[in-house]
């Protein structure tokens, strides 16, 4: 008896502890190493091996441990169910069935659920069978993406923990073995985890109340901005790089009637007067000094950098739209009169998108409030506000503000 008795507390925390241990190590080496999946493999190969001999405090230990990863993950990738979206959308691609893209939100959406209800069910030993079963099927799905993710490098980060952690592809796979490796006790253990303090009808209450709460928070943060921001642009930052020099940056413009030509060091010139930039036409840009590339850039319809406008510019609010095709006229509505607020603030106002110089155009001729309109990388704009559009209100290259289209500082 005393022999069994050891067997099983082996096999409760010695084999979970190895588990932790490689987990450790996952962290610690972004590249493939044969020695950790050996170390991984060998883990996984006990569990299986020891995985019915566990203790039922050992269970509730792999239980809580899975339910808290699951949570983790599903918390990350909830406060942001659009970042989630985006990254579905390059499997999609990757995959080629770019036929489902329009399903991406939806399906962002439920996954994310499926994991939170999984994990928070496991925890709180609420219908913890069936979150067992759903925790197993989440799994082999993951585990199996993750590999050919690995192999084939099909989309870089997965983006299991949203934007909150960053992994490699291999760091991914061998995290999900892990999990595996903990997980399976509880599989193999499933019957003793009945929940005898708890009626089933209670359980199914608790559970559907959990479904109701987590909705509610993935509803918001896709019709607000994230509750809480992991991106590089979060309110408060210094978007200035340190040790940035821009060096001095030089333009030649040219007159349309007169055909003068005339240089000026940039900024120092009315690039924000729309009358000035009807009359003269961009030539040419030089410059003199300067060291480190900011890693991300703004231009305007020909090609001129203008980065330097979000950093050497005070109170200025900054429109956000990836695609301008996709705003309805209320949003127009709300921007226009968002344009209105900066002019009697004494602010100014400037457009970044990804779409086309000339429907820009085409919308000027209608709105008149797109003077001011510089273009950019759609994946960062993305990043800047999880809203099309959105808007920032940045001071020197420190990010004031932000605000999803709902939610603009509108003076009644």
């Amino acid at each position: 008896m005393a022999v069994l008795e050891k067997k099983s507390a082996f096999a409760s925390y010695g084999i979970t502890a190895m588990a932790l241990g490689c987990a450790v190590f996952v962290g610690l080496k972004p590249a493939f190493s044969w020695l950790l999946l050996v170390l991984i493999l060998v883990t996984l190969g006990l569990s299986i091996v020891y995985g019915k001999r566990y203790n039922d405090a050992g269970v509730a230990i792999n239980r809580v441990l899975v339910g808290i990863l699951f949570v983790f993950s599903s918390f990350t990738k909830g406060v942001d169910p659009l970042g989630t979206k985006y990254k579905m959308l390059d499997y999609f691609a990757a995959y080629g069935i770019g036929w489902m893209n329009d399903a991406a939100l939806t399906l962002a959406v439920v996954m994310i659920l499926a994991e939170f209800i999984v994990g928070i069910c496991l925890i709180t030993n609420v219908l913890s069978r069936l979150a067992t079963l759903g925790a197993t099927l989440l799994m082999l799905f993951f585990t199996a993406t993750t590999f050919f993710d690995a192999m084939y490098d099909l989309v870089p980060d997965c983006g299991c923990f949203g934007t909150a952690i960053k992994m490699s592809n291999w760091q991914t796979f061998f995290k999900n073995l892990v999990i595996d490796a903990v997980l399976i006790p509880v599989i193999f253990n499933n019957k003793s985890l009945k929940n005898k303090r708890l009626p089933l009808l209670m359980q199914w209450i608790l559970a559907i109340a959990y479904m109701g709460a987590f909705v509610w928070f993935e509803v918001h943060n896709i019709r607000h901005l994230p509750v809480v921001d992991f991106m590089d642009w979060k309110v408060g930052k210094d978007m200035s790089p340190k040790g940035y020099d821009a060096g001095k940056i030089y333009v030649t413009y040219r007159n349309n009637e007169t055909g003068e030509t005339q240089e000026f060091e940039s900024p120092n010139y009315p690039w924000n007067d729309s009358v000035w930039m009807s009359q003269w036409t961009f030539v040419s840009q030089r410059s003199e000094g300067g060291s480190d590339a900011l890693g991300f850039e703004i231009t305007d319809a020909e090609g001129e950098d203008f980065t330097h406008i979000l950093f050497e510019t005070e109170n200025l609010y900054v429109f956000v739209s990836t695609h301008l095709e996709e705003l309805t006229d209320k949003d127009y509505e709300n921007c226009i009169k968002m344009t209105e607020v900066a002019y009697n603030q004494g602010f100014d106002y400037i457009w970044l998108t990804a779409s086309s110089p000339e429907y820009v155009e085409e919308l000027n001729e209608k709105y008149l409030i797109f003077n001011d309109v510089y273009y950019g990388d759609e994946l960062e704009l993305k990043t800047m506000v999880r809203s099309n559009p959105g808007m920032m209100l940045i001071d020197n290259g420190v990010i004031k503000d932000k605000w999803s289209k709902i939610d603009f500082p509108l003076v009644k």
